[in-house]
């Protein structure tokens, strides 16, 4: 059965190891939903969040061709239940009258998020949370008009004390 699959990796933080990931994935046909890197506690180590739809057989492949690289140091997947997952979005949105701006200062505020920038026709907004709260926000606001979006990808950490660490 196919379902969404959250994958944590460690891995060196030194160029081109995102393209060898990604090439794994193309190489084996697989599709990447999401991607997000960025450096953690250690500057020399950079966590990659990825995202795949696809069955445990499929999962299984993944993890194993990921250990299989030199710069990979560990990898994990991440259970919706037992870890924390967010993305941003930042949405452009077409809002040229005071009704139109207070329209979408209300929703943005129900959905807890913030207008990072206004302009006479268009205010940018600022949304973190899970793919669904980011999706229903967009499908809200989309009949005032969505200018320009952009999304970061999900990332993740496990919940708990549980760490993904290199192995001392």
């Amino acid at each position: 059965m196919e379902h969404r699959h959250v994958i944590s990796a460690l891995v060196l933080n030194k160029p081109g190891v995102l393209q060898r990931i990604s090439g794994l994935f193309t190489r084996r046909g697989f599709n990447i939903s999401s991607i997000s890197v960025g450096t953690t506690e250690n500057p020399q180590i950079s966590r990659v969040t990825i995202v795949v739809n696809g069955d445990d057989k499929i999962l299984e492949q993944v993890v194993k061709q990921l250990n299989k690289l030199i710069d990979v140091i560990k990898v994990s997947e991440l259970e919706e239940k037992k870890s924390v997952q967010r993305e941003l979005c930042l949405i452009k949105i077409y809002a040229p009258t005071e009704s139109a701006k207070s329209q979408v200062i209300q929703y943005t505020s129900i959905f807890r998020g913030n207008v990072v920038d206004l302009s006479p026709e268009s205010m940018i907004v600022e949304i973190t949370g899970s793919e669904d709260k980011i999706n229903a926000f967009i499908e809200l606001v989309r009949p005032l008009g969505i200018k320009e979006m952009a999304r970061t990808g999900l990332t993740a950490l496990a919940r708990g004390p549980k760490v993904l660490k290199p192995k001392s």
